[in-house]
């Protein structure tokens, strides 16, 4: 199996408001969040160029990214009813990008540069 990963970066805010009224993470307070999607493809399968998928192609994720999250209220921009935890927004953009990139194996995101979530479904 062949992996590429590509690494994207935003900012914004969130509330997870899930949590006792005590915890610092129950008020507004924001990230510089890194996204890291994975893509894989068996060697049978890449494309005649030798690509798992173009990286050029990933630049249509960075512009949905740069205009529905960058500098944006995540309880907002991720619909409501979901806490904008880091592990739901991994799960929320893989669902949101396996369609148009069914090479699309896992989504990392990180809030702090120590903290990471992965969704990577079975």
């Amino acid at each position: 199996m062949l992996r590429i990963t590509k690494e994207f970066h935003f900012s914004a805010s969130h509330v997870l408001d899930r949590l006792p009224s005590w915890h610092q993470c129950a008020r507004m307070h924001g990230h510089n969040y890194v996204v890291v999607l994975e893509l894989s493809a068996r060697r049978e399968d890449l494309s005649d160029a030798g690509f798992v998928r173009d990286y050029h192609e990933l630049d249509a994720f960075k512009k949905w990214m740069e205009d529905t999250l960058d500098h944006r209220h995540l309880n907002e921009a991720m619909g409501g009813g979901v806490s904008p935890s880091a592990e739901n927004l991994a799960v929320w953009i893989f669902d949101l990008w396996t369609e148009r990139f069914p090479e699309l194996t896992a989504v990392r995101v990180s809030e702090t540069p120590k903290t990471w979530a992965e969704y990577r479904p079975e």
